[in-house]
């Protein structure tokens, strides 16, 4: 599979001054960490689940979270579980394309074991786990079970744990946990392929819930959690973990309160309906909240809603610009230091402090490919919604 691998080659060549890689489930960890892009979840119960996911993937969803958690009534546990084993059965029979990279999101360890003994050779499609309120104390009987799980189907499976517990936002415990926290995954970091943000979870515990008027780096009790997380556990010193952006719970037209936040000057002739369309259906501030993601070291987004998957990818992109800055400071004879000028004659570049930003660059530029100079992000975006 691969981003925007559902466009034509003639359009891909068009937007792409690199096309993005081809990669599957059993790329290396580092590539697949930033490829899963917007992880769209879907709840377990869906009865045409299978046929939804090959949609999906047709659609260049690449990463789908099968959920048997918060999004499913609690009476609905058993039954739903019966319908993922059917379901991956069907798309395992299925002459279809490659799937997604598929994730289950479970509520107890035990559920992994059972999950992978019940599977069976569909086990195959299955590239890991998502792991609810993950804390110390509740992660490492989740990251035992998955162990004994790879061992015994004798493939890997990832861990995706979600920070989204109380003791994570409250002031008193949030060192102490975090501490914990990275213990924890470290002790397992060949399992662990990205840390995934419950920003509902922390609003749930104030009572709070952002508008679509509002990032989660406006509600001020998040974005400290979201700070500190990615200060403890996203370091680009070889000892962080991809962090993935929070979820954006809206997608259909609400009472705004504020001015839309898409300007116009990107949006000309044709991509005026485009601009229109986004702020319709709110996802002006969807694209404001991509952007703050990546200036605060978070890749990629958990979604709900297909209609956001484009604007996610598309905001991946590496555009020409940042490939070129980011090509420069890599270059060998550039290993000893010092500043230079940007080829784009707009910024300088030193070496040593930004070769962290050039090498991560890179791996997204692997990923999401470069767009082709003159190329941005409303071109991508017009194409990725086809």
């Amino acid at each position: 599979m691969r981003h925007f691998g559902h466009l034509s080659p003639q359009v891909r060549r068009e937007l792409f001054h690199k096309e993005p890689a081809e990669f599957s489930a059993r790329s290396p960890a580092r590539l697949l960490s930033v490829a899963l892009g917007a992880t769209l979840y879907s709840p377990a119960t869906r009865p045409r689940l299978a046929d939804d996911v090959l949609k999906q993937a047709r659609r260049g969803v690449v990463s789908m979270v099968l959920c048997l958690e918060d999004s499913i009534d609690d009476t609905e546990v058993p039954g739903a579980e019966e319908n993922l084993i059917r379901q991956f059965a069907e798309l395992a029979a299925s002459a279809s394309a490659e799937p997604p990279l598929l994730f289950v999101r479970v509520r107890e360890p035990a559920q992994i074991t059972s999950l992978v003994r019940r599977l069976g050779s569909s086990t195959r499609l299955l590239s890991g786990f998502v792991l609810p309120k993950f804390t110390e104390e509740r992660g490492l009987p989740f990251l035992e079970a998955l162990a004994a799980a790879e061992a015994d189907c004798g493939r890997r499976l990832f861990a995706m744990p979600v920070l989204e517990s109380p003791d994570l936002l409250h002031l008193e415990t949030r060192v102490e946990t975090l501490t914990g926290i990275a213990r924890t995954v470290d002790k397992y970091r060949d399992r662990v392929l990205a840390l995934r943000l419950g920003v509902t979870d922390f609003c749930s515990a104030y009572g709070l819930r952002r508008s679509p008027d509002m990032t989660a780096y406006d509600v001020q009790i998040v974005a400290s959690v979201i700070a500190d997380v990615v200060n403890v556990l996203g370091r680009a010193d070889g000892t962080g973990f991809t962090v993935t952006g929070p979820v954006w719970e809206y997608f259909r037209l609400q009472e705004r309160m504020f001015k839309p936040q898409l300007r116009q000057s990107p949006f000309t002739g044709r991509a005026e309906e485009l601009r229109a369309a986004l702020i319709e259906h709110d996802m002006d501030g969807l694209l404001r909240e991509i952007g703050l993601d990546r200036a605060n070291g978070l890749q990629g987004k958990t979604c709900i809603h297909p209609s956001h998957v484009a604007p996610v990818h598309a905001l991946s992109v590496v555009s020409h610009e940042e490939f070129s800055d980011a090509t420069d400071i890599l270059r060998p004879e550039r290993c000893g230091g010092g500043v230079l000028r940007s080829a784009y004659t707009n910024k300088m570049n030193e070496v040593k402090p930004h070769r962290a930003w050039a090498e991560r660059t890179l791996l997204r530029a692997e990923a999401f490919g470069v767009a082709h100079e003159g190329v941005g992000f409303v071109e991508l975006l017009a194409a990725g919604s086809i």
